[in-house]
């Protein structure tokens, strides 16, 4: 190889670097919209009405300027898994007792499954409302993500058996993601069809946008993916003015950020 060549070849190698590192920095700044004190141990989020909800002490909370609704039950342990895609049907799980309630919108309660008393035997592992009065199900027992009829109490299995660990999941009505322990992303539809989605990076916390976008925490900073872009390093970073944070929550372009007693919420355009 000669001299002129081998330089050329290093300079398109610097290049090519340096376009890599630009893009994995790029930056998405956040207005702050309000900011203000809660004395709770999770903050869970918002819904589309404006309510926001949290737990303290096992005690689920639902509160809007004066408005302000509680559920708590003594009897099923602590809450492990709420659902908040309809604020006219609220999931709340309790993991000790393999048990779901169905909340209204003033935290009264629907109904109650117990799944260890199904006619099919159901060990819940990941769960989320889905459509037509069912629930998502991924039973521990034969590791299929299944549809639970709550009115008709039926349950049915939608997909093969997955291979690998959850290591996180996420729901909206008609689709069910998961992150296995290797960081490969999927989803699967109601009809049963899978889908690979690539894979995450790796990440402290991370929340699902769709298909191809997420946001995800590690080591207290916060970053934006867009797994369609053509460049595949491309990472953006979301500044906020917290230096640490407990926990972090995305909808309709409102990023909330969770220390241990105040929550900030943002706004974010993402690209």
């Amino acid at each position: 190889m000669s001299k002129t060549v081998r330089k050329i070849f290093f300079l398109f190698f610097i290049a090519c670097s340096f376009s890599a590192v630009f893009a994995q920095n790029q930056k998405i700044s956040g207005t702050s919209l309000s900011h203000f004190n809660l004395d709770v141990d999770t903050f869970l989020g918002y819904d589309s009405f404006g309510y926001s909800y949290q737990i303290k002490n096992n005690v689920f909370t639902k509160t809007k300027g004066n408005e302000a609704f509680e559920y708590k039950s003594i009897s099923l342990g602590n809450i492990t898994k709420v659902d908040l895609q309809n604020p006219l049907k609220i999931v709340l799980y309790y993991d000790d007792f393999n048990t779901v309630l169905l909340l209204d919108n003033q935290l009264n309660k629907i109904t109650e499954i117990n799944f260890s008393q199904n006619a099919i035997p159901i060990v819940v592992d990941a769960i989320g409302m889905s459509t037509q009065n069912q629930l998502w199900v991924y039973n521990a027992l034969n590791q299929q993500i299944g549809l639970f009829d709550y009115l008709k109490n039926e349950y049915k299995t939608v997909s093969t058996p997955l291979t690998e660990t959850i290591k996180y999941y996420q729901t909206d009505f008609n689709t069910f993601y998961w992150i296995d322990k290797k960081n490969n992303w999927f989803s699967c539809d109601i009809f049963g069809k899978t889908t690979s989605l690539g894979k995450v990076s790796d990440f402290d916390r991370i929340e699902i946008i769709n298909a191809h976008q997420y946001i995800f925490s590690k080591d207290n900073l916060l970053y934006f993916k867009d797994i369609t872009d053509t460049n595949s390093t491309t990472i953006s970073e979301i500044e906020i003015l917290q230096k640490t944070f407990d926990n972090f929550c995305y909808k309709d372009q409102i990023l909330s950020i969770f220390t241990t007693k105040e929550i900030t919420n943002y706004k974010i355009v993402t690209p």
